[in-house]
């Protein structure tokens, strides 16, 4: 369901958690940060949570899919038929057919308008309820591992240049998160059914 998956493969979740201890007495040396980097769009996304319930949406919206894709069938086979036949048509013939075509035309783009806003926004709405759930998740597990501050490289608003790879806490918290929910990894699909990948990080994180 490309028109979905492009859809949700460009959902920003825009996250950056600071999980900082309580400020130490003003005598006291300030303690050493201990950063960890997450790639947070990503790791919602791979979630098993998310790709199940990826998948109940794709099986939702797959009528109306149908529905869009032999509405542009009819459209294309009437448009052959119009061009095959022109010229034993008379002018008020052609035009009645040109409008018909024309009218199809402009449902088929209001339903797909329609398909793009509907789907959008359960899509955004599926992120934000599993990104609230994996963000808690992750506070848990951040602070359980003694880091002061989560830093999410795959935003857009990312500055980070390079990482050697050994604070990214990525692929603990999808392993965490997958184990506290209890949802099963989804059969494998065929490669050219799978779903779209992340967008990659901007700035790119270099790892040695």
């Amino acid at each position: 369901m490309k028109r979905l998956l492009a859809i949700i493969a460009i959902l920003a979740s825009g996250f950056v958690l600071s999980a900082a201890a309580q400020t130490p007495a003003a005598a006291a040396p300030a303690a050493p940060a201990k950063v960890a980097l997450v790639a947070f769009q990503p790791l919602v996304q791979q979630t098993n949570d998310f790709q199940r319930k990826l998948a109940d949406l794709q099986t939702k919206y797959a009528p109306r899919q149908a529905k869009l894709k032999a509405l542009n069938d009819e459209i294309e086979n009437l448009t052959k038929q119009l061009q095959a036949q022109s010229d034993k048509l008379s002018p008020a013939e052609l035009a009645a057919r040109a409008k018909v075509i024309e009218d199809k035309k402009k449902q088929l783009e209001r339903d797909a308008e329609d398909l793009k806003n509907d789907g959008g926004a359960e899509a955004q709405e599926m992120f934000n309820s599993v990104a609230g759930k994996v963000g808690d998740v992750m506070v848990a597990y951040a602070q359980q591992q003694g880091y002061t501050m989560v830093l999410d490289y795959a935003s857009q608003q990312s500055q980070m240049l390079w990482s050697d790879g050994s604070a990214d806490i990525t692929k603990a918290v999808l392993d965490l998160y997958n184990q506290k929910s209890g949802v099963p990894a989804p059969p494998a699909q065929p490669a050219a059914a799978a779903p779209a990948r992340p967008a990659a990080a901007k700035p790119p994180v270099h790892h040695q």
